[in-house]
């Protein structure tokens, strides 16, 4: 069994292939996934779990970390065809200072794409860097036009490595607000999905989520109507709210045409040197 002080010396350098990795979280209880969203309170999340937990963040952790992360932590940041977007855009420092360096294990470099560009530990001023290539996950069943979020994907290749760890999610709802954007890259429907149905099959856990079927307890409660009844006629009422939704957005891009135009006209007019940034 692991102690406490192996888990603290245990950081991400060096670590590649799917091996090191699986050795890597079975180190701890939990595996936490906390997601950059507006219903995440981090110290609520980290008492209602054991000391023996990791909470992995991703990307822009300041999103959903106000002060340094004391439990023991992960950063996952994702590949770009720039390399990482903390690296480029030069906020390495601001989001590595927002954990307690004893119990940070390092960054997770992930690429989920052949055009992604992985980072180097220099990228990340020398903080441990891991990388893990999952280009290939999901192959065939992903939609192919799309690309998996960095949360979605270590959720799903931890469940499909069979990695003896509890995976426990927080804050993938997938919803869009003012504050929070939903990238038209990925796609949510499907990841909502998934993650309902492996969270239903008790594979993972949805921290705070609501996982009660209200359409099984009609069947229950008229078990003359078949369960694919309902279903078909789920996906029919569905069908025709987007088909009513696509209408009206229509409308909306029609109204704002000349909002664009204008847009478009004042960018134009911006100095080469401007444009080049």
């Amino acid at each position: 069994m692991d102690i406490a002080g192996d888990r603290d010396a245990e950081t991400t350098a060096g670590l590649s292939s799917e091996q090191d990795w699986r050795t890597f979280f079975s180190r701890f209880s939990r595996v936490i996934l906390v997601a950059n969203s507006e219903q995440v309170d981090v110290p609520a999340l980290r008492r209602a779990y054991t000391d023996d937990a990791l909470f992995v963040f991703f990307n822009k952790a300041y999103k959903v970390l106000q002060q340094p992360f004391a439990g023991h932590s992960l950063l996952v940041s994702r590949a770009q065809p720039r390399g990482a977007n903390i690296v480029y855009r030069g906020e390495v420092e601001q989001v590595l200072g927002l954990f307690v360096p004893d119990r940070f294990h390092g960054i997770l470099n992930i690429r989920l794409a052949e055009s992604e560009t992985p980072n180097t530990q220099a990228d990340y001023g020398g903080t441990a860097t891991g990388h893990l290539d999952l280009t290939l996950l999901g192959n065939g069943i992903y939609p192919a036009d799309k690309l998996p979020t960095s949360g979605f994907a270590l959720a799903y290749w931890l469940l499909e490595q069979r990695v003896p760890v509890e995976v426990v999610l927080a804050g993938f709802s997938g919803k869009r607000s003012e504050k929070w954007r939903v990238v038209a890259v990925h796609d949510w429907v499907f990841e909502q999905v998934c993650l309902r149905v492996f969270a239903t099959a008790g594979k993972l856990s949805l921290h705070d989520a609501d996982l009660s079927d209200p359409y099984a307890k009609l069947s229950a409660r008229f078990p003359e109507i078949s369960p694919s009844q309902i279903s078909f006629t789920v996906a029919d009422v569905l069908s025709q709210r987007i088909g009513n939704t696509d209408a009206q957005v229509d409308k909306l891009i029609s109204l704002t045409g000349v909002l664009k135009s204008a847009d478009m006209f004042l960018r134009n007019l911006k100095p080469r040197f401007l444009k080049k940034r």
